[in-house]
């Protein structure tokens, strides 16, 4: 998806990031709670996402580790926060920009086109990737099979890539677990694994009995291949 996650519990600020935003040109979306956040970082994928440090349910700062343990959504932090500590923190933890309340909208927007250009430099933001018949452009977080849109998870979508960013190499079934799993404390094992393979090759074979694409090295784990 191309929209703006904005996660705020002041819902005046929200209704006026999101306004300023639609005025820009961006598609948006808005959860005003921690778990409605975490719901909707799981399972979609996002341009950009806005988060709020102070949450009637939890924190901006657990929700960054769940983006940055997904993918590389761009994170910007907002908060009434202005000591060092907090600021340190949430770049640490791999927000890519930090504007302390009240900041004017203009000034949000420039930080969001100047992180946005950031991330459209890197080379593999924006490179697309072969593998067989499916087309994986990580610039807009999408998947095409024979060119027509294939609807994933947020971690469907994160397990893709990892296995198609190393082609023709064998990764661990650890290796794996370790790119797009355990955030917020859900427990892994092996089984769980097995279930995303399958789904994932219900979705991008032709033949998921049958797979070409994501290969099972027994053993040792799987590997994309075509």
């Amino acid at each position: 998806m191309n929209d703006i996650l904005i996660v705020e519990d002041d819902r005046t600020i929200a209704m006026g990031i999101e306004y300023a935003l639609t005025r820009e040109g961006f598609s948006t979306q808005v959860c005003y709670d921690f778990h409605s956040a975490k719901e909707k970082i799981l399972n979609e994928v996002f341009l950009l996402i806005i988060l709020d440090v102070n949450l009637p349910d939890g924190n901006g700062f657990e929700l960054c580790k769940l983006v940055r343990k997904l993918g590389d959504t761009p994170v910007i932090f907002l908060t009434v926060n202005d000591d060092e500590a907090n600021t340190v923190m949430g770049l640490d933890l791999g927000a890519d920009d930090y504007i302390t309340k009240p900041f004017r909208l203009r000034e949000l927007i420039s930080r969001i086109n100047s992180v946005l250009r950031r991330y459209s430099k890197k080379p593999e933001f924006n490179k697309e990737i072969i593998l067989g018949n499916i087309r994986i452009n990580p610039a807009e977080a999408k998947v095409y099979k024979n060119n027509q849109p294939v609807i994933l998870t947020a971690l469907e979508y994160k397990l893709l890539l990892t296995l198609a960013r190393s082609k023709g190499q064998v990764l661990t079934r650890q290796q794996i677990l370790e790119e797009i799993w355990d955030v917020g404390g859900d427990f892994v094992n092996d089984n769980t694994l097995t279930v995303y393979i399958k789904r994932l090759r219900e979705k991008i074979e032709d033949d998921p009995k049958n797979p070409n694409l994501i290969l099972t090295v027994r053993g040792l784990g799987y590997k994309a291949g075509d």
